[in-house]
């Protein structure tokens, strides 16, 4: 019977220090290095939540750049969040954010707005030409202070960073590239302008054009045969309103479509 007693206490006190602890942040959740996940919170992963990383995907060493990690579904009133970066450093943009031993968290749990809660964070690339990668986890709560109650929590997918020797703003063609390959805008966002670079590894009849979120064609940046190589082009948009804009390559045997943000 005492046992049964001590037993039930020692469970009540790790809720009650769960709860504590996990309402300020914690990190060591994520992928990174194999973070179990919000477990305090419930014991697996749920697809209702989605969680996802939006920036530049790629970047000159030793630069920095704004990101920002966006989470919905779940209970959908209130969120927190662990983000990681396996090379690269990362740094809090306000007080929503902190960091605690390399990572980023939540400082208090966020509200969620028009279904939807957003945290914004630096990273800094490192002096070194690679790949690196944004590890995270978000768990969306009901706000009763309950961790063991209806709260949900997914892994985001993993976001990559090309970190290049030069700024992607500079074209350079001593080598042919070996893939197709369409970079994030830089800046993003940005206002009036920015920067759109690809790679063709063939000559090929190019497309780059400008949508609104609509699929009205707001600008054509490109509409000719091209050799393999890099290319980067300038998009002024002085002439459009503040907004998210989807910008199109199409080739001969490639297509994709990346987002950007404009704003005035």
């Amino acid at each position: 019977m005492k046992t049964n007693i001590l037993l039930g206490f020692i469970f009540l006190s790790f809720i009650i220090f769960a709860n504590s602890s996990y309402f300020h942040g914690i990190v060591g959740m994520t992928l990174r290095d194999g973070g179990i996940g919000c477990i305090c919170h419930n014991s697996s992963i749920d697809d209702s939540v989605n969680v996802w990383i939006e920036g530049p995907d790629s970047l000159q060493k030793n630069t920095n750049a704004q990101f920002k990690l966006f989470m919905t579904g779940g209970p959908a009133v209130q969120g927190g969040f662990n983000v990681a970066s396996y090379t690269g450093q990362l740094s809090a943009v306000d007080t929503l954010v902190k960091l605690i031993s390399g990572e980023l968290t939540h400082s208090l749990p966020n509200p969620f707005e028009n279904d939807t809660v957003t945290w914004s964070f630096n990273y800094t690339a490192p002096d070194s030409i690679l790949t690196d990668t944004l590890y995270s986890v978000g768990n969306s709560v009901n706000g009763d202070g309950n961790p063991t109650g209806p709260d949900k929590w997914n892994f985001g997918k993993n976001f990559i960073i090309h970190i290049v020797d030069s700024p992607v703003n500079v074209e350079e063609h001593n080598t042919k590239p070996e893939q197709y390959f369409l970079y994030q805008n830089y800046p993003n966002p940005f206002n009036p302008s920015t920067t759109i670079s690809y790679t063709i590894p063939n000559s090929s009849f190019v497309t780059l054009k400008v949508y609104d979120v609509l699929g009205n064609e707001a600008a054509v940046l490109v509409n000719q045969q091209q050799s393999a190589g890099k290319y980067t082009v300038t998009f002024n948009a002085s002439n459009l309103s503040s907004g998210i804009y989807l910008y199109k390559i199409d080739t001969e045997g490639f297509s994709e479509i990346k987002k950007m943000q404009l704003i005035k």
